[in-house]
Order: structure tokens, then C-alpha cells, then sequence
């Protein structure tokens, strides 16, 4: 697919309370290699300094726009309404873009025959210091048909980070909106929808984007909100119905099952309703639904102190364990950005 002149790549991001990381994020957006480029800042009601420090990066090609507050999905919607690009580049407001990402995954549209070729990239997760992001290939991180890779999605519990994708408009039109119902998975769900109206996935591997961990903090954490359990019940469902009408084979029915197995443990025992939707689904596909099991790390906490607590330190232990693995990366960050302000006599 040979361009007559070089498209306009729209950078999109929301923003909700993110003073801390605008600032880099922006930075990342603006480095990009790649011209033209307009970026879109969408702060969607943030009660902190999100919007005036966003504000100070307004140029030709930065638009800040503010909302009230309306949930991550509306502030994506609306950037999008706002873009004038031929291809789009989703950018949360906490996330890094290498300075080449974009401008090497256009540079393999040269080789695609369609404005319908979905692309990703390779992604690393990190806390604060973005150099020691770690990039785990999985068996996503390749070129796939779109069946093929939401089998393999659903099949091992696998997914990509939002950042990773660069859309053409036309993919992006033909998929439809952000769903504002889903207040989490919003990105998972809106991007099988993509994936639905591709052609295929085109894997990049020498692109890359830095994923900020945040734990808890996150907008896909779940933990005990009940509004977060249906809204995650509701994008379950859509994947399982997108699967399905790719692919009604015994390996999708079975990819179904499992995809409810791995994640039925955000919903037991506390929504009995829920958890007997998803054994009935299970079974119309031709598997049964087990109770979730604890890991053997906490079956001393469950002999001691009975399953319901055993079950909430298997979530809150990973996320304790997190945020002293943040703490610890902050304090170096901030030794580093130090020693760095002194070797230039600031």
C-alpha cells in the first residue's frame, strides 16, 4: 500500500488525574519520529493539576480539550471525534511511546494491501524507570488471522496493551465507538471489535510501547467494586459472542470455557448470579465450570482462617508485593533523576 503523500497519524489521549505521568506521556507523544502527527488530549474532568499541566504543551499540532467527568471510554470517544488522521495511535495517559513506534509500523504499511491490516507492537511493563521495562513475547506477538488470535487470546489468558495498536480510520470507523457501559476491559472489548473488522493482525516487533503498572490504581483493576464485576461481565460475554461468530468449532467452544474458567474468580462467590450465568454458558458449550481454586500458597490461610480470606489475600498479597516493588523503583527513579539534574548543573 504505497502512499502518494505521508498520512496524518493522530496521537489520542485521555486523561484522569494523571499530574504525575502527563507531563512524560505527552513528552513521548511529541518525540515521535514520525510527521505529520496531531495530538488530542482529552482530560476528562480530572480534579488535580492534570489539565493545567497538558495545557502547557498546547501547540500547532497539541489540542488539550477538557469534559466533565464521564469514564475513560467518552474521553476516547471524543478525542477520536476531534481527529482528523488517517491513522489513529491510542496513548493512556500514564504509557510511553518509543520515539520510533509509530514510524516503524507505518514503515511496514508499505508492505500491506489494506487500510483493514491491524498493527501491534511489542510492550514492556514498568513502574517509573521505563528503561527497565521487561518485554515477554507471547503467543500474540506475531502475525495472526483474527480468528486465530482471539483463540489464542481467550485459550491462555492473554491480552495487548491498548498503546501497541496503530489503527487506520477507516478500521477504526468500521469498528464503532468505546463502549461507555464498560468501566473495565473497555480496551479489550473495543479491540475485538477491531479485530473483527480487520483483515488481520501485522506484529511489529521493532516498535515498542512502556506499559506503566500501576496495580489497584488502575482503571482494569477490579477488586470489589460491584459496578466493575458486571461491567467485566459484560465484555466476558461480547468476547465470547465475537469468538463466536468467527469460529464455531470445537476449539472455540472449548477457548469459551476456558476463557470463563480464568476469569470466574473475579465474581465468586459474591455474585452467585453471575457465576451461574457463566455455568450454564459453559455447559451449552459442551464443558463444565469449576469452583475457583485458591493457589497453595494461601491453602494455610484457608485451613486457618476458612476460604473467604484466604481468597482476598490471593488478591491483595500480589498487589502489596507490588507496591513495594513500586516503592523500592520510585526511590531509585528519584536517586537517578538526581544525579542527572546534577551532571547538568541545574
Amino acid at each position: 500500500m504505497k502512499f502518494m503523500t505521508a498520512p496524518l497519524v493522530s496521537i489520542l489521549i485521555p486523561a484522569f488525574n494523571a499530574q504525575e505521568w502527563i507531563g512524560d506521556t505527552l513528552r513521548s507523544a511529541i518525540a515521535q519520529t514520525w510527521e505529520p502527527k496531531e495530538i488530542i488530549v482529552v482530560d476528562d474532568g480530572s480534579s488535580d493539576r492534570t489539565l493545567e499541566i497538558a495545557r502547557q504543551f498546547e501547540s500547532e499540532s497539541v489540542r488539550v480539550v477538557t469534559q466533565e467527568n464521564q469514564g475513560a471510554a467518552a474521553a476516547r470517544n471524543k478525542a477520536f471525534a476531534l481527529s482528523k488522521g488517517d491513522y489513529i495511535q491510542w496513548l493512556d495517559a500514564d504509557d510511553l511511546l518509543d520515539g520510533d513506534k509509530i514510524a516503524r509500523q507505518m514503515q511496514v504499511l508499505d508492505q500491506c494491501l489494506s487500510k483493514r491490516t491491524l498493527l501491534s507492537s511489542a510492550w514492556g511493563r514498568f513502574s517509573y524507570r521505563h528503561k527497565q521495562a521487561r518485554f515477554v513475547p507471547t503467543a500474540l506477538w506475531c502475525n495472526l488471522s483474527p480468528n486465530e488470535w482471539l483463540l489464542r487470546k481467550m485459550e491462555q489468558n492473554l491480552y495487548m496493551q491498548t498503546a501497541t495498536w496503530l489503527v487506520s480510520r477507516e478500521l477504526t470507523e468500521a469498528a464503532g465507538p468505546w463502549d461507555t457501559r464498560l468501566l473495565s476491559d473497555d480496551d479489550q472489548e473495543y479491540f475485538c471489535r477491531v479485530l473483527l473488522a480487520s483483515d488481520g493482525v501485522r506484529f511489529v516487533p521493532e516498535a515498542r510501547v512502556y506499559y506503566r503498572a500501576s496495580g489497584s490504581g488502575s482503571l482494569s483493576y477490579i477488586g470489589r467494586s460491584d459496578r466493575k464485576r458486571e461491567a467485566h461481565w459484560c465484555s466476558m460475554q461480547l468476547h465470547v459472542g465475537y469468538l463466536r461468530s468467527l469460529e464455531d468449532s470445537a476449539r472455540a467452544r472449548a477457548a469459551c470455557v476456558t476463557f470463563l474458567q480464568n476469569r470466574i474468580v473475579f465474581f465468586y462467590p459474591e455474585r452467585p448470579d453471575i457465576y451461574g450465568q457463566a455455568e450454564q454458558m459453559s455447559r451449552d458449550f459442551g464443558g463444565q465450570l469449576e469452583v475457583p481454586r485458591l493457589s497453595w500458597k494461601y491453602s494455610w490461610i484457608e485451613t486457618l482462617f476458612g476460604w473467604h480470606l484466604a481468597r482476598r489475600a490471593q488478591f491483595s498479597m500480589p498487589n502489596l508485593r507490588w507496591s513495594l516493588v513500586r516503592l523500592w523503583d520510585k526511590a531509585l527513579y528519584r536517586i537517578e533523576d538526581r544525579k542527572h539534574t546534577f551532571s547538568l548543573g541545574i
